[in-house]
């Protein structure tokens, strides 16, 4: 358990001590989405610049809080330009890290289009084909093009009332806010100083744990991150184990995702955990729709034990039982992190078996993630061989049916890559790492990239078709 700290002043990103201070003022509540949505739309201000705030709400947050706690003591970017490692410093002098990954998968979702001339073309053949058809088959065609003209206008309406379900705040600032398809960032957020749960392999477990984050000190570095590009997608795999600070990152997560401030679809926000049973079940009740991923690295309770200490506290068999117990009450797919040990830790045809046996029929998605290198004399892996992780990968898929893909590298130049973030005592950046490339151009991307693409209206499902002739 992390030592108590005591913050003074507090984070004005702490919703939870915002209302409390609030209500203690006796200043009405009610004001409170308007104070973040005006912080949100124009940073840099302050609560003074809100219009008509309360003065007893304004002397609150003057006597106990402050815009921002922890300040952004450097940037490195990789030397794709794609990944920002931010260097964080809280206000006892504690640092963390946080991490921003650029994508762009434009070409994923494009619908498909084609020259007028083409089209033009391809409807004289269409028409041609139709003459040739039996009597009937006209009226035939005409009845399934009405039918596919209503499901497409169905399709649509359903596409905008889900949009209209959430607020983005980023859009107030006037600039479109792409849902699907085009260049999107995913910040990798900490939770954390350090980390308990000691995992052999990853470079926050070496420093052990040093404190817990407020809400606020997490949710200020999607504030930063903010200044690097635009936050689409929010995953807790930074340094930390999400579970172990749960009311934090509980809290963090409901102003990440309520449609009153930064407004975050739910789906877009990742928790993850090595498997804190008691905590995994309690996210099934207090953050519905939040997407879990569960960092299983091992397809046995021996092997895991060895890999992942924490795993003699949480036994897989009670583990995978939570699992089912949790997709159970949220009806959500489970993402399943297995970090690629070489030469032969984990990544064997063996293990493969081992694990499609284990996950067979299971409502989850597996990311392979191929080990990166790491400069500590108390960790000795090296990256799987050529050619396992795509073995691995092909077991699993082809051999068990377990959804399966390969994450690609990302950052491992700048020593942000999972499993890279860690800092070095006096607060200096290791040095961990940093003879990675900036090679990662093969793989999936990121955790959006392991949701199906959305369903396409008929109507371009049908271009689609004729252009596949």
């Amino acid at each position: 358990m992390a030592p108590r700290r005591r913050l003074s002043p507090q984070s004005v990103w702490d919703c939870e001590a915002v209302t409390a201070a609030f209500e203690a003022a006796g200043a009405n509540t009610k004001h409170i989405p308007r104070l973040y949505n005006h912080l949100i739309r124009h940073p840099g201000s302050s609560w003074h610049d809100v219009p008509d705030l309360p003065k007893a709400a304004a002397a609150a947050l003057d006597t106990g809080f402050a815009l921002h706690t922890t300040r952004l003591l450097g940037a490195q970017r990789s030397c794709d330009g794609e990944t920002t490692k931010l260097l964080v410093q809280l206000q006892d002098g504690l640092q963390v890290e946080a991490v921003v990954m650029e994508y762009d998968n434009t070409d994923r979702y494009a619908a498909p289009q084609q020259p007028d001339e083409e089209a033009q073309g391809q409807q004289g053949a269409q028409q041609q084909q139709g003459a040739q058809q039996a009597q009937g088959s006209g009226q035939q065609q005409q009845q399934q093009q009405g039918g596919t003209a209503g499901g497409a206008g169905e399709e649509e309406e359903e596409e905008e009332e889900e949009d209209d379900e959430f607020h983005d705040a980023l859009s107030s600032l006037g600039e479109a806010f792409q849902l699907m398809g085009g260049r999107r960032a995913t910040l990798c957020v900490s939770s954390e100083v350090g980390c308990a749960m000691g995992c052999t392999f990853c470079a926050t477990g070496t420093m052990g744990l040093t404190a817990d984050l407020s809400a606020g000190e997490i949710v200020e570095q999607l504030v930063h991150a903010r200044r690097v590009a635009q936050i689409r997608n929010i995953v807790f795999m930074g340094m930390g184990e999400p579970l172990n600070n749960y009311g934090a990152v509980r809290s963090a997560v409901g102003m990440m995702t309520d449609p009153r401030y930064f407004g975050l679809r739910r789906k877009k926000v990742t928790v993850s955990t090595v498997g804190v049973i008691p905590r995994l079940l309690q996210m099934a009740d207090d953050m519905p729709g939040v997407s879990l991923a569960l960092s299983l690295h091992a397809p046995t309770q021996e092997l895991r034990q060895t890999i992942v200490p924490s795993a003699k506290a949480f036994k897989l068999d009670r583990l995978m039982a939570a699992v089912d117990e949790y997709q159970q009450r949220t009806l959500q797919s489970v993402f399943v992190e297995y970090v690629m040990l070489g030469p032969d830790v984990n990544c064997t045809p063996e293990h493969a078996h081992q694990l499609g046996e284990l996950l067979r029929g299971k409502d989850v998605l597996v990311n392979l993630i191929p080990w990166n290198p790491i400069l500590s004399p108390s960790i000795s892996f090296a990256a799987p061989a050529e050619g396992a992780t795509a073995e691995f990968h092909r077991i699993l898929r082809y051999e068990y049916g377990v959804n399966c893909t390969i994450r690609a590298e990302k950052g491992q130049d700048i020593s942000g890559a999972c499993g890279q973030l860690v800092l070095e005592h006096g607060g200096r950046l290791a040095t961990a790492g940093t003879a990675g490339s900036c090679g990662g151009k093969t793989g999936l991307a990121d955790v959006e990239d392991l949701l199906p693409p959305p369903v396409q209206p008929r109507a371009q499902q049908a271009a689609a078709a004729v252009a596949a002739r």
